[in-house]
């Protein structure tokens, strides 16, 4: 059986994220940020003061990776680190004001990149699209 990748969910599934990273880049980077750092920031947006370990948690990203997008949002100004109050080993993450200041233009450029890649696409068939993604996501997480 030949393989062909533009029937492999992997690849296109792989292809389409590069796609969608690269959407959001070219308007996140006007901003101040980087796409690898904007599902922090939507973190953050919601709730301040999570440890990196929270945020590894609920971002499900390598501890590695989290180290350095932290490390880099620290040197791009857009998070600050403080002692946790009681666990001594711990910090806690908060957003500056700068990046306070991007969340709504950030969204929207989130928006923009998703309307880019869904261009033609009827109601529909974009809800469709994400409702099957959101499937595959959850299929992928099972044990």
């Amino acid at each position: 059986m030949a393989f062909d990748r533009m029937d492999s969910a992997t690849y296109l599934a792989s292809l389409l994220a590069k796609n969608f990273s690269r959407a959001l880049q070219e308007r996140g980077q006007k901003l101040g940020f980087a796409p690898g750092q904007f599902p922090v920031l939507l973190e953050l947006w919601s709730e301040e003061g999570l440890t990196q370990k929270q945020l590894l948690d609920r971002l499900d990203i390598e501890q590695a990776t989290m180290a350095n997008t932290l490390a880099r949002m620290e040197r791009d100004g857009l998070i600050l680190r403080r002692k946790h109050p009681s666990d001594k080993r711990a910090q806690q993450i908060f957003l500056t004001e700068k990046a306070r200041a991007m969340e709504a233009e950030a969204k929207e450029a989130a928006i923009a990149a998703d309307q880019s890649l869904f261009s033609g696409f009827r109601g529909f068939e974009r809800e469709l699209m994400l409702e099957y993604m959101r499937m595959a996501i959850a299929n992928s997480t099972r044990d």
